[in-house]
């Protein structure tokens, strides 16, 4: 049974059960080697490869990614390599010239985005060049994904080598099933804000329909980002594009619990055990296991080993720290830096407290195979994990996979992901040298019945949430944004529907046409005066008023003068002010008999929160004050709105007024004034053969609520609404009502 059969979500895809899976990462599961007996195939170290064995079988998948070998060094050995790579390891290889792989990976994804996502930015550089060889390299797994995709499959797309990756494939393969998740932290805006390309980031993640993260806490600093960045707002994790719909989630990335946890059945594990029991003898052990990397907090470990040490003597000759620590990106200068101090500590530590027989340090710098890690799992006493910042940390949850006796104690940095999942190891702050030294303590001290009740819990968590839960609810979070896109997009008039309106239109005798301006012909200003009709609208609205019994009437929240300026030569009809006033057969007169004495009240209210609100100010119109804060920092203005608006409420609901929040905008009115008692007006004049009106936000929602059950009515975006029909963008509305202007049976009035 499939993955998603087994979640009864099978048919929740939109064209059926998808064929294959599509994965896509920076490396292979496979490295090859042309040596001179040909190519060699080995497994790839990782934990990614792992985590997505499950999905990875139970979907026909497809993996995408570089095999380790420069493009330089194939040689006649390309086309052996990629059929062997596609027949026994179901793989399609990204090549990569040495000098992509210098600017692209060893550049921009671990001297740029590594860094900085980290909270290492005094590490970060900012290399035009690595940006755009990481484009390009983005670029080109792209392609490889769209020549290996088929209609129907799901492309998963991982971590921070390919964030423009979802975006690019979006582009070429608008209706794919897209997913991406980043394997380490994402920082919050004030650390993301420092990357001069962070639009292009954003927008490349949100290419994809389903975005994952390891904590709630990194999911947030991405929406809250994205609002700050792009604007678009969030409800619920789903954030609101111009085009469509995309969600963020959690999905704390789990291990293979079974492979750690049977491990002491292996012969050869309990060989290694007995091997370094023999060597230790009957000292406590002290695990860490990290890559070589400044976010692991490798030295500040080391520091904190050394004050334990100093202040608890009777430990000496009774502990030995055995650190493992792989080769990683040796090339990079930092890396370098890092090697030479820590062999530096090591050799301080075992030259001041060591003597024959006893080193309290066992420095082990090389990657170790499974059973020796197993091995090491199984007999060390306290694993001490303390990254100063990381994504998840398998490491930690491979220790406490592997721990059936219960008799083992986690000290846990608060920095990992992992931390939030396992709460009952001891948590400390990386950075707090002398609080490491306690926990040190309290870990070789604890109790046998507390140590076996914090690793029962944890074991049960780590159990549950294992790596192929991590998949299976990632696959199935995918479907459901799948589904949740296919309610908004059905309601997107489809070509049939399109013609249906279009014939009945060229068929009707009366035909009225009701528009809203801001957000519905034109996208939104930061300055209002901005917005002015382009002469491709003026041409429009001229040809549809020239249409034979068309009238046309452009009802907007804007004053009377500035309407009449843009629209007054085209022949339109236009309501001002939301309903106030208007003008028709070119007159103009008002249709709601308002006041605005109450603006001396309401102004200064308006004006106190403008001066606390960098960024707003106040249009004032003939009978309504509006408060604009598009142009503030996204959540700061958003929460001075929620603020004014809430006083407003107060303050009006003696005045007969409304206080409205709308794109952006705070709008303060008489109550009796909206655009369905506006549109009253006409929709009461005659007998309409037709009628179509088109709007964007709050305000045109009174229209669409007094239109005949007959009408069309389109909302601008896809947000909930009373209209029938949706168009994503100013842009497609124009698309939209140029056609109805040209098609083939449109008559025009006689002139």
């Amino acid at each position: 049974m499939g993955i998603l059969e087994k979640l009864g979500l099978a048919g929740i895809w939109p064209k059926g059960r998808p064929a294959r899976l599509i994965i896509a990462a920076n490396r292979l599961p496979v490295t090859v080697e042309n040596g001179k007996d040909g190519p060699s195939y080995a497994e790839s170290s990782g934990g990614l490869a792992t985590a997505l064995t499950s999905v990875h079988k139970d979907l026909k998948s497809v993996w995408i990614g570089w095999p380790g070998l420069a493009q330089e060094k194939v040689g006649r050995h390309k086309e052996i390599i990629e059929a062997t790579l596609a027949e026994k390891h179901s793989s399609a290889a990204v090549w990569l010239s040495r000098e992509e792989i210098e600017g692209y990976y060893h550049g921009f994804s671990n001297k740029t985005i590594w860094p900085l996502f980290h909270y290492f930015p005094m590490l970060t550089t900012y290399d035009k060049q690595n940006w755009e060889s990481y484009v390009a390299v983005n670029r080109k797994f792209c392609q490889v994904v769209v020549d290996n995709y088929k209609p129907g499959d799901i492309i998963w797309i991982h971590d921070y080598q390919l964030m423009l990756t979802p975006g690019m494939v979006r582009e070429l393969i608008p209706d794919a099933a897209i997913g991406f998740f980043l394997h380490i932290p994402f920082p919050t805006y004030e650390v993301f804000r420092l990357l001069p390309w962070r639009e292009e980031i954003l927008k490349g993640i949100l290419g994809a329909d389903l975005a994952g993260f390891h904590t709630y806490e990194y999911t947030m600093y991405f929406l809250r980002s994205v609002h700050r960045i792009l604007g678009f707002e969030s409800q619920m994790l789903q954030v609101n594009l111009p085009s469509r719909t995309a969600r963020a989630d959690t999905f704390p990335i789990g291990i293979d619990y079974d492979k750690y946890s049977n491990a002491i059945d292996d012969p050869k594990v309990k060989s290694e055990m007995e091997g370094i029991r023999s060597g230790v003898q009957d000292k406590k052990i002290i695990l860490s296991v990290d890559r070589l990397d400044y976010t692991k907090g490798i030295p500040q470990r080391l520091e904190a080993m050394d004050l334990f040490l100093e202040r608890n003597p009777e430990w000496h000759g009774k502990v030995v720290n055995i650190v493992i620590a792989a080769p990683s990106r040796d090339k990079v200068d930092q890396y370098r830096r890092l090697k030479k101090e820590v062999d530096e500590l090591v050799g301080k530590i075992n030259g001041k407290y060591g003597r024959i027989g006893w080193n309290p340090i066992q420095y082990l710098y090389r990657a170790m195979p499974f059973t020796s890690m197993a091995a090491l799992y199984n007999v060390a006493d306290v694993a001490l994990i303390t990254p100063l910042r990381d994504g998840m940390n398998l490491v930690a949850k491979e220790f406490v996979a592997v721990k059936k006796d219960l008799n083992g104690v986690l000290v846990l940095s608060e920095m990992t992901g992992a931390a939030t999942e396992l709460s009952e190891s001891l948590i400390v702050n990386p950075n707090d040298v002398e609080g490491l030294a306690k926990a040190i303590a309290q870990a070789l001290t604890m109790p046998q019945e507390e140590r076996a009740a914090r690793m029962r819990a944890m074991r049960a968590r780590v159990r549950r949430y294992n790596a192929a839960q991590w998949s299976e609810d990632f696959m199935a979070r995918l479907a459901l944004a799948r589904s949740k896109q296919s309610e908004t997009s059905a309601r997107i008039p489809s070509s049939a529907e399109r013609d249906l309106i279009f014939q009945k239109f060229n068929s009707a005798a009366q035909k009225l046409i009701l528009l809203d301006y801001d957000g519905t012909l034109t996208r939104f200003f930061k300055k209002p005066e901005d917005a002015a009709p382009s002469e491709k609208i003026q041409r429009l609205l001229q040809q549809l008023v020239g249409m034979d019994q068309t009238t046309v009437v452009i009802i907007s929240g804007r004053n009377g003068p500035t309407l009449e300026e843009w629209f007054g030569g085209l022949g339109v009809d236009i309501i001002s002010e939301h309903g106030v006033s208007m003008k028709e057969n070119g007159a103009w007169r008002n249709i709601e008999k308002v006041s605005n004495k109450w603006k001396e009240e309401i102004r200064p209210v308006m004006e106190y929160f403008s001066d606390r609100t960098p960024g707003s100010f106040i249009e004032e119109k003939e009978y309504s004050l509006v408060w604009h804060f598009r142009r503030t920092q996204p959540e700061f203005g958003a929460s001075r709105a929620n603020e004014l608006r809430d006083m407003l409420k107060t303050l009006t609901s003696n005045l007969d007024l409304q206080a409205q929040e709308g794109n952006k905008v705070i709008d303060v009115r008489s109550s009796s004034v909206n655009k369905g008692r506006a549109a009253r007006h006409f929709l009461d004049k005659k007998e309409w053969g037709f009628i179509l009106a088109i709007g964007d936000d709050w305000t045109d929602e009174d229209m669409f609520k007094v239109l005949p059950e007959d009408a069309y009515s389109i909302k601008v975006g896809l947000a909930p609404t009373a209209a029938r029909f949706n168009l994503e963008t100013p842009e497609e509305v124009i698309n939209f009502l140029n056609e109805l202007a040209e098609t083939p049976n449109a008559k025009q009035s006689p002139a």
